[in-house]
């Protein structure tokens, strides 16, 4: 983009515009709304069950028939889709991840239920395998401790098939497994699911924001003091990430996300401009958890600061966003 030579004060005066609400708005360049927006939800085993996550305050663990409630009050606010995340009794998880696939696991009841109960909301299963692995990380290991890349990639198959065929809308592979993306369009395919859409983590990086959803989910005992470098992207890289963006999409993608959300703008911004395609971003449960112990400090003001918060993300190319804070939005939004 180019700019012309400007025009000199005092005949430009920019604060002009600035004056009033009417003319900001008028040349309001991003508009946030409820359709923007996709709630990240966990779920558990159980009925009527309802857990705190100490380290997300405001967010929590619910049961099918709670999260159920939960999501006509999200429809009703005009929230399009919710993204479900598992958490996974211990005794259920193993060394090669073996429930990720059970045809009645919690997460394909859960699409069951949901979409009997919303059958015009949208949703998103989480292709991974850290909920279901005893040792917390994506994937499947040798003997070394190194995740297998081919032979994790077998299992998501199995995963990502067990969810379309419970009726997931969005199935949504965060392992960031080579190759992974291809194969999953491929079984899709076959199995006549064509509709089922692929929302590819294509650019997910080894970030330290993620502990909070660790927790969440309780994958972070599992996983102890490991990380996941050596398939999640480094931090420092961002001419990467447009490659893993450009392969998934070429391997069948429909949609690609960014995450951490927030430090990693400027990623948002270059997938938008070069490729020009679905482009979503999450803001993480860690940049959850800052916002919100800075307003039970009262360092920040909470709602305006969560709407200038996910306004950012529109700006920077994003066409939606994962985030917690996704209801109060919808309703600050409304009012």
């Amino acid at each position: 983009m180019s700019f012309t030579t400007p025009r000199q004060y005092p005949g430009t005066r920019l604060r002009r515009m600035r004056k009033d609400d009417f003319s900001r708005r008028l040349m309001r360049e991003n508009t946030l709304t409820p359709a923007d927006l996709i709630w990240p939800v966990f779920v558990l085993e159980g009925s009527h069950r309802r857990e705190a996550v100490p380290s997300m305050p405001g967010v929590e663990r619910l049961s099918i028939d709670l999260l159920i409630e939960e999501a006509h009050e999200a429809q009703a606010l005009g929230i399009p889709a919710l993204a479900l995340f598992p958490v996974v009794d211990a005794e259920l998880k193993s060394e090669l991840a073996e429930e990720a696939y059970n045809a009645g696991g919690l997460v394909q009841r859960c699409v069951r239920d949901l979409k009997a109960a919303c059958p015009g909301l949208g949703i998103i299963t989480d292709v991974a395998l850290d909920p279901y692995t005893s040792h917390g990380q994506d994937g499947i290991l040798d003997e070394t401790g190194y995740v297998q890349n081919d032979r994790t990639v077998e299992v998501l198959l199995k995963q990502a098939l067990s969810h379309a065929e419970a009726g997931a809308d969005v199935v949504a592979p965060s392992d960031m497994m080579d190759g992974r993306i291809g194969e999953i369009r491929q079984v899709l395919e076959q199995e006549s699911l064509h509709n089922t859409r692929i929302m590819a983590y294509s650019a997910k990086y080894a970030s330290r924001y993620y502990g909070p959803f660790r927790d969440a989910v309780g994958s972070a005992a599992n996983l102890g003091r490991a990380d996941k470098s050596t398939y999640q992207m480094d931090p420092a890289n961002a001419d990467e990430a447009l490659h893993e963006v450009a392969l998934d999409l070429a391997e069948g993608a429909d949609m690609v996300m960014i995450k951490p959300g927030m430090p990693y703008l400027d990623v948002v911004r270059r997938v938008k401009d070069e490729l020009r395609v679905p482009t979503y971003a999450y803001q993480v449960s860690g940049e959850y958890a800052m916002h919100m112990a800075a307003f039970e400090k009262g360092w920040l003001e909470a709602d305006s600061v969560i709407l200038e918060s996910l306004t950012c993300f529109k700006r920077a190319g994003a066409d939606a966003i994962l985030t917690y804070f996704a209801k109060r939005a919808a309703r600050l939004l409304a009012s």
